[in-house]
């Protein structure tokens, strides 16, 4: 009798034991962590009627992985941030808290208006990233060139048009970003013929699977050495100036996107 009882028993034991076992434990902030972000929120202007991140962060709720828009590492390090549509307007310097947030891995910033303000040179501390979405987030004036620094980047998108690649140019500016795999400047003011912004995409960035430069003030027909992108599936060329029709084109593209030269479709090799 006893040897029949103690076999469920052991079973149920196992049991308990495995499903214990596979429970996710939920990383808690470091401190250090929650004092930056506190700090950010503090420095940020933005409307707290349209926010939906932002203002729930406080003090009461002490583990700062929790909060909307934060991700963590099992360390406790945060590694993603999301503030896209808070209706910031304002707060971002050099000095911010935000480039102290030095295990990051992901930020977007998308959909802010930062009233045409510089992008901070201080984005360059940030070199875990390997994503960066600054689209139409309100940003101004020359692209810095601390932001081709951050070797790490697998997808950056800075599509806006109230910024401009000319010094750096753009050839300039990819040169140390051969990581990437999607990069999206639409609206960007680029200013390039075929020949020029073809070579510097085609020579630098040999991984790209996305190319988005539509509005960007480009001339074309574009370049053959295009055809060298053998991973590269989308291209968006929208309003690009007197393309031409060409055939360099690279051997694995899907979407071809200019629609304003009158062309729009699928291209399936």
């Amino acid at each position: 009798m006893s040897s029949s009882v103690f076999i469920p028993i052991f079973i149920i034991t196992i049991i308990t034991t495995c499903c214990v076992g596979i429970v996710p434990i939920n990383a808690q902030c470091s401190e250090d962590q929650r004092s930056l972000l506190l700090q950010l929120k503090n420095t940020l202007e933005f409307d707290s009627e349209y926010s939906t991140k932002l203002v729930q962060w406080n003090h009461h709720n002490k583990d700062c992985c929790l909060w909307e828009g934060i991700t963590c590492s099992k360390a406790g390090h945060v590694t993603g941030l999301d503030l896209s549509f808070e209706s910031i307007y304002g707060g971002i310097d050099n000095s911010s808290s935000l480039f102290s947030l030095r295990f990051l891995q992901s930020l977007n910033l998308a959909y802010n208006d930062f009233d045409s303000a510089q992008i901070p040179s201080a984005f360059i501390n940030l070199t875990s990233l390997t994503y960066l979405n600054l689209a139409n987030s309100g940003f101004g004036g020359q692209i810095p060139i601390e932001l081709s620094q951050l070797t790490r980047l697998v997808t950056l998108d800075l599509s806006a048009f109230y910024l401009k690649l000319e010094n750096p140019n753009l050839n300039m500016f990819v040169q140390n970003l051969t990581q990437l795999t999607e990069l999206y400047l639409d609206g960007v003011e680029i200013s390039a013929q075929g020949y020029d912004w073809g070579q510097s995409i085609s020579s630098w960035l040999p991984n790209l699977r996305v190319l988005s430069l539509s509005n960007c003030n480009l001339s074309g027909p574009n370049d053959s050495s295009l055809s060298k992108l053998q991973f590269l599936s989308v291209i968006r060329l929208n309003g690009i100036k007197c393309p031409g029709v060409s055939k360099n084109w690279p051997p694995n593209l899907q979407i071809i996107d200019i629609a304003s030269n009158n062309f729009f479709g699928a291209l399936i090799p």
